[in-house]
């Protein structure tokens, strides 16, 4: 079995390049679609939802700069074709599970930090996207970097 539309949830940092190439190896010499996703979550939300002013001219500066990454990413790996990269605002884990059904995908691949202790309380966006996913999910392990 393989896999046939693979959704890659990137942060668009250089951490997200192990992620990239995991998911390229497991698409690779076979017909699998491969569609790329990063959120641009709302500013808002890093305060707790309730901001005295007006930040929507910081978000879109944010989101702009993702645009650019986003496209630098896709400039870096020839594989990875613009027309199938998704850009959006929202909630990580809300936003990766609509698009991967939308889009009919059958894995989700993210990357994980493996963290523990009050970290892994918290929570990361690969565990908030294996729980209520609607199709496999693999996680890869980035290491952390000194």
């Amino acid at each position: 079995m393989y896999y046939e539309h693979v959704l890659v949830a990137v942060d668009l940092t250089e951490e997200c390049d192990p992620v990239v190439k995991r998911a390229l190896a497991l698409c690779e010499g076979r017909d699998t679609k491969l569609s790329l996703v990063h959120i641009v979550e709302p500013m808002a939300m890093a305060f707790g939802g309730d901001v005295p002013m007006d930040l929507s001219q910081l978000q879109q500066q944010q989101f702009d700069q993702a645009k650019e990454r986003l496209d630098r990413l896709i400039v870096k790996y020839p594989a990875l074709k613009k027309e199938f990269s998704h850009l959006t605002y929202g909630q990580p884990r809300q936003e990766i599970h609509h698009l991967a059904k939308e889009q009919g995908c059958d894995l989700i691949v993210v990357g994980s930090h493996g963290r523990h202790g009050l970290a892994l309380l918290l929570g990361s966006t690969a565990n908030d996207v294996l729980h209520g996913a609607p199709c496999d999910v693999l996680a890869v392990h980035l290491v952390k970097r000194a």
